[in-house]
């Protein structure tokens, strides 16, 4: 019973961490551009997290991205600044982001 118990927290607190990096890259405009599972304007952050899985700097070299836009790694298309975004949040992002590989 306790094990279950245990079992059924973790998973509450996975999804409740989930959700609200989800609920960050809501308020900061992320989805307009980002899906989880699709490309819209920019990549899909599955197709990001793969991507980056396994580089030790990955969550530094996106959080930056996130902050600094970008150009050319995706396509045409360049990301703009996000300059409402603090190094914090985008940390938080980043780190989302990779874990949805």
């Amino acid at each position: 019973m306790k094990a279950a118990l245990l079992i059924l927290l973790a998973g509450s607190l996975i999804c409740a961490h989930a959700l609200a990096d989800q609920a960050l890259a809501k308020s900061k405009n992320c989805l307009s551009c980002h899906a989880i599972d699709k490309k819209i304007v920019g990549p899909a952050y599955q197709d990001v997290a793969r991507k980056y899985a396994g580089q030790k700097d990955a969550p530094d070299k996106l959080a930056s991205k996130i902050m600094k836009g970008g150009a050319g790694v995706w396509g045409v298309i360049p990301m703009p600044v996000n300059s409402q975004v603090s190094e914090a949040e985008a940390k938080k992002l980043a780190n989302w982001v990779l874990s949805l590989k």
